[in-house]
């Protein structure tokens, strides 16, 4: 018998359960300066006392205290019994470092919530983001002693801590300090299931006492078995009739007093305002003004090293920086204004590309630098491999593309013939500059003696070339430029 798949309800709040398990925190600033108690709060301290009675080397403690205070720790997740974040150490890819802890279990958790709604005040105190003594010693044990918490790294150092596992428990001590909500969630539930589970228990609490502390009269009549009756309510009211049961004579409604009294008339229910039209005139506020947009586009973390991972890291901070070029491309693009008032439709800075152009893009944006590097070669090499070409004609194609970009490129390979204009009248501007003559051909101006070339574009930019003489092996060579005198003169003094 195949189960009954969950309703959209139920997708939904195990989505948001889920959701509620996993809490992902950025990297902490640095603290430059800061010396002593690394923790402000008792509880964030007796998180690092356990950490310390566990230690075997004090040296990779400290260590691991400078990095933290350094602020080498990046993005830190948490979720039920593991803490996970990525340190930087002296080399250039980060490591893994991960915490972990034992959880509740639901007979531990169900003791430690009755005792949090018997009590208000501890409720209040973990609203304020502070942690009652009294509930963090009591029976249910939420802070880890001495062992309980377990460090694992990917680095080579087989100490227990390392310094990077060391760093980490630091900087989860920061963020108790901040919110014991997140020891709570180490031990295996989120702030939102757990406030959802106290409000339900509030409720039936406050349900019981109410109904314990409700006068006699107002209690329904107790259900005891009468003589003769078999089982249903007292037998003075049965012999007497439903009417009487319920304290009226046949025909009257309503609740009956003393007599001569008039029945209290019934109250009409109230009817709820739909929330359409409770809110139709209230004022909206106006919009907070964008964020300033930096400089320049973020770079993403380095990511460390694993086995068996489903991609590679590598390939993955390339695709995360090229995402992070292209929305900062995006969002210039769009609040630049254009001519004219209005607004106006804002064309992408990144046309769609065939294949090979864009994996040129992606090579020469990722690693902007003109130099080769072991990265670089081992990029370019598997490039030609995917595509079909030779690691040169790829270093060619990322020089063309860092020098002009979608029309560097097509003037790499394609030549054209100009109209009559800019490109005739260089050459007169060349000589008149006592420049060398160049011989022109379709839309190039060629020096072969001298291994130099201009390329002219169709954008009406000029763009230098140059190449062993006589050995006709064409290389890009330094930016493009409106001014075919200013191309050459540059070209000429490299």
């Amino acid at each position: 018998m195949n189960p009954r798949p969950a309703s959209g309800r139920a997708a939904a709040a195990d989505r948001l359960a889920r959701a509620d398990r996993s809490r992902t925190f950025p990297p902490l600033p640095a603290r430059s300066g800061a010396r002593g108690l690394f923790a402000e709060s008792w509880w964030g301290s007796a998180w690092l006392d356990a950490l310390e009675t566990t230690a075997l080397d004090s040296a990779r403690l400290a260590r691991g205290r400078t990095y933290a205070r350094d602020g080498h720790v990046d993005t830190i997740n948490v979720t039920p019994g593991r803490i996970v974040a990525t340190v930087r150490g002296s080399r250039p890819r980060p490591y893994s470092a991960e915490i972990r802890l034992s959880t509740l279990t639901d007979q531990e958790w169900d003791g430690l919530l009755d005792d949090i709604a018997a009590e208000p005040g501890r409720l209040t105190a973990l609203l304020a983001k502070k942690l009652p003594p009294a509930l963090a010693e009591g029976e249910v044990r939420l802070l880890p002693g001495p062992g309980d918490l377990v460090p694992r790294c990917s680095c080579p150092d087989h100490g227990r801590p390392c310094k990077h596992a060391a760093a980490l428990c630091f900087q989860v001590a920061r963020l108790l300090d901040a919110d014991p909500f997140v020891l709570l969630l180490m031990r295996g539930r989120g702030e939102r299931e757990l406030l959802d589970a106290l409000s339900r228990r509030n409720a039936a609490l406050t349900a019981r006492e109410a109904r314990d502390h409700a006068p006699a009269a107002d209690r329904p009549a107790p259900y005891r078995r009468g003589p003769g009756t078999g089982g249903g309510p007292q037998a003075a009211d049965a012999e007497q009739g439903p009417a009487a049961a319920f304290g009226r004579a046949p025909g009257e409604s309503g609740s009956v007093g003393a007599p001569g009294e008039q029945p209290a008339p019934a109250e009409t229910p109230s009817r709820g305002v739909p929330a359409r039209s409770a809110l139709a005139g209230r004022p909206r506020p106006p919009l907070p003004p964008p964020l300033p947009l930096p400089p320049q586009p973020g770079r993403p973390p380095a990511l460390p090293d694993g086995d068996g991972l489903p991609f590679d890291p590598a390939t993955l901070e390339f695709l995360a920086a090229d995402a992070a070029a292209r929305a900062h491309a995006c969002v210039t693009a769009a609040r630049t204004p254009g001519p004219g008032a209005g607004h106006t439709a804002v064309h992408s800075p990144f046309p769609a590309l065939p294949p090979w152009e864009d994996a040129i893009r992606l090579t020469a944006t990722a690693h902007p630098t003109a130099g080769l590097t072991a990265t670089t070669r081992a990029l370019y090499r598997d490039l030609a491999a995917a595509t079909g070409r030779t690691p040169t004609d790829v270093a060619r194609a990322v020089a063309a593309w860092r020098q002009g970009g979608p029309e560097g490129l097509v003037l790499l390979d394609t030549p054209w013939n100009p109209p009559a204009g800019d490109f005739d009248r260089a050459r007169s501007a060349l000589l008149a500059a006592d420049l060398p003559s160049l011989r022109p051909r379709h839309n190039h101006l060629t020096d072969p003696d001298r291994g130099i070339q201009l390329r002219f574009g169709h954008d009406h930019r000029w763009y230098p070339y140059e190449s062993e003489p006589g050995a006709e092996d064409w290389w890009p060579a330094g930016p493009a430029d409106p001014d075919p005198v200013g191309a050459l003169t540059t070209l000429l003094t490299r």
